[in-house]
């Protein structure tokens, strides 16, 4: 199990830490932030009063093992630079927990009526926990990034507060 904490300065170390590569910084925060991931960029991202920045923790032992964010906009909150940054913890579920932490907090605290994020297309692990949280591609909005001489596409998933909480409920038996 995992929590969500608020993220703050004392935790740049380990995220930076982290993010040992450009190409895993584009695959984690697109091209927002220049390697190497620094306390400055931190800083930045930090003060968007639209930016809600988490740290993920191992609810057992409160060790960091991940980073989510969310970002208000006028139209929905996306869900953005999700890392598992601990790679013990990939392949375990872990992602799918985070992203529907990160779905509860944006329908219910924020009270957002929709929520996309984007991912690249060869990310297919991702693309599978974002599918099993209920999100679905958005065949409208596509992206190209440049990497290495190589086209990186990026593409937009979607999901509706209606169409989360329907999965909550057949899957927890609530509504």
């Amino acid at each position: 199990m995992i929590r969500l904490k608020h993220f703050d300065s004392h935790s740049y170390d380990t995220l930076i830490s982290w993010v040992t590569s450009p190409e895993l910084l584009m695959q984690f925060a697109g091209p927002a932030y220049s390697f190497p991931l620094t306390a400055d960029q931190l800083d930045e991202s930090l003060s968007d009063v639209n930016r809600y920045v988490f740290e993920v923790v191992d609810a057992a032992t409160n060790a960091p093992i991940g980073h989510a964010e969310i970002y208000v906009n006028e139209t929905s909150a996306c869900l953005g630079r999700l890392l598992i940054g601990d790679e013990a913890q990939r392949g375990k579920g872990i992602g799918l927990q985070m992203v529907n932490m990160l779905l509860d907090y944006a329908f219910h605290e924020l009270e957002q009526t929709a929520a996309d994020l984007n991912v690249f297309t060869w990310n297919i692990a991702a693309i599978r926990c974002y599918e099993k949280a209920g999100f679905v591609v958005n065949p409208n909005k596509y992206t190209e990034r440049m990497i290495n001489g190589q086209t990186w596409i990026g593409m937009n998933m979607v999901i509706s507060r209606r169409r989360w909480l329907d999965l909550q409920g057949w899957v927890t038996g609530r509504v």
